[in-house]
């Protein structure tokens, strides 16, 4: 069975885990293919946004990269310590150990700034959050990336988006590109979209 390792960082935006987690879930029960979804999180218990506390599968230093096709990554708020754990040297190497084994990794909103942050899409097209006067692009542009104006940017085996409003758009492209097409028709059309 396939595998998405989903983080849960430390400030990570509820609807956006949730959006990965549950389209994914999907899949094993309604699925034409199913997808097995692992979170992972530098602590045994990780407070996400507005005060939700969390308890991964597993802990980052536990992740056999080999074990999964693809990682996501939601995004998160600033005010709840998102940076901390999203710019930490084990978050930038793990997402370097997807990269180096040519593995999908989808962010939605920020999560982008994570993946920049480890030097992976230096020279590469992306997006992020596109409000707050573009702050959160500047950023982005500043770790070397080529900014899109666009809700959501592929580049190569990198996903990334712009919000929240784009997060079940960015977990329905997940399901295609680690099992098919069909597939994620076949998730949309049971959840109703």
């Amino acid at each position: 069975m396939k595998q998405v390792l989903l983080l849960l960082l430390k400030g990570t935006e509820i609807f956006e885990a949730a959006a990965f987690y549950d389209v994914i879930g999907w899949t094993r029960f309604h699925g034409l293919e199913p997808i097995n979804v692992v979170t992972a999180a530098l602590e045994s218990e990780t407070q996400c946004t507005f005060g939700l506390t969390v308890k991964p599968d597993i802990l980052i230093n536990e992740v056999k990269v080999d074990s999964f096709d693809a990682l996501a990554i939601p995004g998160g708020f600033a005010d709840f310590g998102f940076y901390e754990h999203a710019y930490s040297n084990a978050v930038s190497r793990l997402i370097n150990d997807f990269e180096t084994g040519n593995k999908i990794i989808a962010s939605i909103c920020v999560g982008a700034l994570p993946v920049a942050n480890s030097g992976v899409l230096k020279n590469r097209h992306a997006t992020t959050y596109h409000l707050l006067g573009g702050r959160r692009r500047k950023q982005l542009a500043d770790f070397g990336v080529l900014v899109e104006d666009q809700r959501i940017v592929q580049d190569g085996h990198i996903i990334t988006s712009t919000s929240p409003a784009t997060a079940l758009e960015v977990a329905f492209l997940l399901v295609e590109k680690v099992t098919t097409a069909a597939n994620a028709d076949k998730i949309r059309q049971m959840m109703g979209f």
